[in-house]
């Protein structure tokens, strides 16, 4: 059972890494909002990074956007850096829960999940990269066990929605449900919308690491999944969905990588049938296939070198045509943004045998939630961490580096998050 109680030497719940970075701050304002939460009714916290000033400023500014004044009184702040591992290890000493907002991932990350296994200290985060998810699995999942610590990686926008999406399909499905395809769409209010550079830069990073990343999962020495019921079909490149009526793309984020992990968690830990997954996203109409394929061509030239990434990094609006900003959104583009997963799933009902004829029953079912990148993270990663505080006795037995599925199957995660604004429903 995970380790979740506070003590004289270990005295927050949780510990916000990067607090004042873009998304750190949201993450700040989520625990202010939330911490009534915590075990018996309250929630000791601190936020940590680099520089003292602009932590303190960071929470500043949160205590006046949430009008409560006390947050600059109350709220610890602690000095560490990923460049010096001590002031990380006396971190992760005296926190349950490390937040960490530290990205890119590949860059930052592994310091932090290092000095939390190594001080017994979980860590959360709200990491797209599969090479670094992945990598942390192979790297830290042994000395995590034995330590009963418990490293969850994408605990935001990717990919709570789409891991515990697939598990809610499953959950609601009378029968064996065989595979599930999702659709993502986002919606921005008058104001426009768009994503902090940060995620930017971790996409270039990414895929001019793919390589590194076949060569990677080769070493788990993984047997594919047993395909229970008829094969998924994958979609081409680009095409017109009936689903969401708009042209649709395969969904480049975590999402798959991540839900593969949880699924094969399933089979193998509890013997559970596997669902196929499939991920796609819709982009509109005619106009925005024009701006995707001509963007796409340019990226996926400079990302290939050296120079290509550096101009790529250096003019993300240009590059983007305006989807990823230095600057990031504004609160009022945040307040008019949304996003909504549809999944269909199929499947075979009770009593049927899968390995006999095609599926014979279907499902639909909606996760749907406010603008993803900075209310919706935010609200995942807080309640993944008020999750592991409540309910550790609904967690793997044992502590490892696990996918969101993997470690909250079996908790009341999707009603927490129900509660919060990201909607799971049947339709």
């Amino acid at each position: 059972m995970a380790m979740v109680s506070t003590s004289s030497s270990r005295p927050y719940h949780i510990i916000i890494f990067g607090a004042s970075g873009f998304t750190g701050q949201f993450v700040i304002e989520e625990v202010a909002r939330t911490s009534s939460e915590g075990p018996k009714g309250t929630l000791k916290w601190a936020v940590a990074g680099r520089s003292k000033q602009k932590l303190e400023k960071v929470l500043e500014q949160a205590a006046e956007a949430l009008s409560k004044p006390e947050l600059k009184l109350e709220v610890d702040v602690i000095v560490a850096d990923v460049g010096e591992p001590d002031t990380l290890a006396a971190m992760c000493k005296q926190g349950v829960i490390v937040l960490n907002c530290v990205g890119p991932y590949r860059f930052y990350g592994e310091p932090v999940v290092k000095a939390c296994v190594e001080n017994g200290a979980h860590c959360i985060d709200i990491c797209g990269e599969p090479q670094f998810l992945e990598g942390m699995q192979l790297n830290y999942h042994s000395q995590a066990s034995k330590n009963g610590v418990y490293i969850i990686g994408s605990c935001g926008f990717d990919s709570i929605p789409a891991d515990m999406g697939v598990l809610y399909t499953r959950d609601q499905f009378k029968g064996t449900l065989t595979a599930v395809e999702s659709f993502l769409t986002v919606g921005t209010g008058p104001e426009g919308g768009c994503i902090h550079d940060g995620t930017w830069q971790s996409a270039i990073y990414g895929f001019a690491d793919s390589q590194k990343l076949r060569s990677l999962r080769r070493k788990f020495g993984y047997q594919p999944l047993p395909v229970v019921g008829a094969k998924i079909k994958r979609r081409s490149a680009l095409f017109f969905s009936n689903e969401v009526q708009q042209y649709a793309v395969p969904f480049m984020g975590a999402d798959v990588s991540v839900v593969k992990r949880t699924q094969r968690f399933l089979v193998e830990e509890h013997k559970e049938s596997p669902v196929q997954y499939g991920a796609y996203a819709g982009i509109g109409g005619v106009s925005s296939i024009v701006k995707l394929l001509f963007a796409g061509l340019m990226f996926w030239f400079l990302v290939k070198f050296s120079f290509g990434r550096n101009l790529l990094i250096k003019f993300p609006e240009f590059f983007s045509f305006g989807l990823f900003t230095k600057a990031g959104p504004t609160r009022k583009q945040m307040e008019g943004a949304s996003f909504s997963f549809a999944f269909y799933g199929e499947g075979y009902t009770e009593g049927q045998d899968p390995s006999q004829g095609k599926p014979n029953a279907k499902i639909r079912t909606v996760v749907q939630g406010p603008e993803p990148g900075y209310v919706a993270t935010p609200i995942a990663m807080v309640q993944a961490a008020i999750t592991i505080l409540n309910e550790p006795d609904s967690l793997p037995k044992k502590g490892g580096v696990y996918s969101p599925g993997a470690a909250f199957a079996k908790t009341s995660l999707v009603e927490r998050l129900d509660k919060h604004g990201i909607k799971f429903s049947v339709v």
